[in-house]
């Protein structure tokens, strides 16, 4: 790809549709939410948009809302003033007034506090807030990117966070596909990183032996393009201008490990997931048509039973462990409960 999208390398159907939703997106002034696992690039996609927008001339500011904790981040985000808080011994201006004329995105969203989801839905409305400990109102024109590696409709059942703060973030949402569901793209990320940590280690680019392929694309990706551009890194620095072999690839500090197939991995949760579809689908008659209730109502029940019993039978608790709400588990345990059949004396 060329010019913003120089550094997202990618040619899948899936990433054609984010390449078209950001283009869309970018010249309008609505918020957009970037959805998608850790390591799949939602940094890369709200670079994108603002270079693309008309606030390109303005400031991007990038604030990761899950590595402060509630006080700091506040003081981020609004700023605050002298003696506000202990250790508050200067002004200090917020990320929202340094975007001012550009473009703020805030990562790892749902991590934010119920405290900060109200004045974050409030500059969002209103555009104004004040610092921390002040009373004047600040005005900002600033544009909201927010990104989110979890389901927040989940979070909202769950009670963590605001439906109406969900409405305003999610005016145009755009899913980053995980790696697995674009492996065609595989080889040439890995051509991309192989050149890119070539020139930076002064080496000449080892060449992709066909078995050190297959491998790359046979692996899940648990941790998607950043995990795939870490093995690359390491094997250009392994390799020293050989051919990367898969005895370059094994797992580090797990001595002669290897990339091994999709869905072979029993830790990996995607993959048991794929391997209990593959099993449902060979083992349910086609003709059968029910394959989706015996299939997710089987698991459903099955999860929800066993975490009641961890958790002791109290749904307060096992609702909490699940990220339902409460009154949805009521639902469902009454439900199985007429399900079951009643045995006779």
């Amino acid at each position: 790809m060329e010019g913003v999208f120089a550094e997202i390398v990618g040619a899948s159907s899936a990433m054609l549709e984010v390449y078209y939703r950001t283009r869309l997106v970018a010249t309008s002034r609505a918020s957009v939410l970037l959805i998608g696992e850790t390591g799949t690039g939602k940094e890369l996609i709200a670079r994108a948009i603002h270079r693309l927008s008309p606030r390109a001339d303005g400031p991007y500011i990038r604030v990761n809302c899950g590595a402060l904790s509630e006080s700091l981040l506040e003081s981020e985000l609004f700023g605050h003033v002298k003696g506000a808080f202990t250790g508050a011994i200067d002004n200090k201006t917020g990320r929202f007034e340094a975007a001012h004329g550009g473009t703020i995105f805030l990562d790892e969203i749902s991590s934010m506090s119920p405290k900060l989801q109200v004045k974050l839905l409030r500059v969002l409305q209103e555009r104004e807030f004040e610092r921390v400990g002040e009373s004047r109102t600040i005005r900002v024109d600033t544009r909201v990117i927010a990104a989110t590696n979890q389901w927040l409709e989940n979070e909202i059942e769950a009670g963590r966070f605001r439906d109406d703060l969900y409405y305003r973030l999610n005016v145009v949402p755009i899913r980053l596909p995980p790696l697995r569901e674009r492996r065609e793209d595989i080889q040439d990320l890995a051509v991309f990183f192989l050149k890119r940590y070539s020139e930076e280690n002064r080496r000449e680019p080892p060449d992709l032996t066909p078995g050190v392929l297959k491998a790359l694309e046979n692996y899940d990706w648990p941790g998607n393009v950043r995990e795939l551009e870490n093995y690359i890194e390491r094997a250009v620095v392994l390799a020293d201008g050989k051919p990367i072999t898969p005895d370059v690839l094994a797992m580090p500090g797990q001595g002669s490990r290897r990339l091994r197939p999709a869905g072979t991995r029993s830790s990996d949760l995607q993959g048991l997931i794929q391997q209990l579809v593959r099993a449902g689908i060979q083992s349910v008659p086609e003709e059968n048509g029910r394959l989706h209730e015996l299939l997710v109502g089987g698991v459903e029940r099955e999860l929800i039973e066993q975490i009641m019993q961890l958790c002791d039978g109290i749904q307060v608790k096992a609702a909490f462990r699940l990220g339902i709400n409460r009154n949805t588990l009521h639902k469902k345990l009454n439900e199985f409960s007429s399900e079951t059949p009643k045995r006779e004396d």
